[in-house]
């Protein structure tokens, strides 16, 4: 058997319990064939399948993602611990994927395509920027990403709102920097949903093509399961093929 591709996520905080963590496994399990470790990297494992790999995230001397200061916890920035070299035993093609996501097609695809970093194209964005909701690397093969906050953090966070900004344009200003193919990973809210007042009559729909759902924001899954917007300007149908393949 070839080596395992790796597939990674992070929880931390309570904001997404163990039920997204298990669910993610058993999508990832239906929809790759590869041989493939799933680890979650996070300070709780309680209610987390047995059979995961749970791993605390990992200590990366920097004293604000070690000792979990504040501002760590908001915007993503604790992912970037994903790049630390080494990352407990690990090795190899690394896919990181966020926990709110619904994969609805194969994703051994994204195991496919050349390139050092992968991630998605920000949907709504005109620069460089990614949407880390779903990006390939190769581990230990970005632990800078974590020098350059331990030596310059104030002139770092400055230049960014968040963790994706951060990653992004540094990957990109070393030309390491490359996309999904358009489609593959799509925005609930922004893809899948009808537009304007078709909201109120037509359920959100799978884009052709498309293979990872993202649910950044409100509505998530359950919510978009049970018909919950989340927003009062927005109105959402409950969708049978979020309940389907969220499970």
């Amino acid at each position: 058997m070839s080596q395992p591709v790796n597939i990674l996520c992070i929880k931390w905080g309570n904001k997404y319990g163990p039920e997204y963590v298990n669910k993610l496994y058993s999508m990832v399990k239906r929809n790759l064939t590869l041989p493939f470790r799933f680890v979650c990297l996070t300070e709780d494992g309680e209610g987390i399948d047995k059979d995961i790999e749970v791993k605390d995230i990992p200590m990366v001397g920097f004293k604000d993602f070690d000792e979990r200061a504040p501002w760590s916890f908001g915007h993503g920035w604790l992912k970037v611990t994903s790049f630390a070299k080494p990352l407990y035993d690990l090795v190899g093609p690394t896919l990181f994927i966020d926990l709110d996501v619904v994969i609805v097609d194969n994703i051994d695809c994204f195991f496919e395509p050349e390139g050092e970093f992968r991630v998605i194209k920000e949907w709504d964005k005109r620069d460089e920027t990614g949407n880390t909701s779903v990006y390939r690397f190769t581990i230990g093969a970005h632990p800078d990403l974590i020098e350059k906050l331990k030596e310059n953090k104030d002139k770092e966070l400055a230049k960014v709102r968040n963790e994706q900004e951060y990653v992004t344009s540094h990957l990109a200003k070393q030309g390491k920097l490359q996309y999904w193919p358009p489609g593959w990973c799509v925005s609930f809210k922004r893809h899948c949903m009808p537009k304007g007042i078709s909201s109120w009559f037509k359920a959100a729909q799978i884009p052709e093509g498309a293979k990872i759902v993202a649910f950044h924001g409100k509505p998530n899954p359950p919510d978009a399961i049970a018909g919950r917007s989340g927003k009062w300007y927005r109105r959402v149908l409950p969708v049978q093929w979020v309940e389907d393949n969220w499970k």
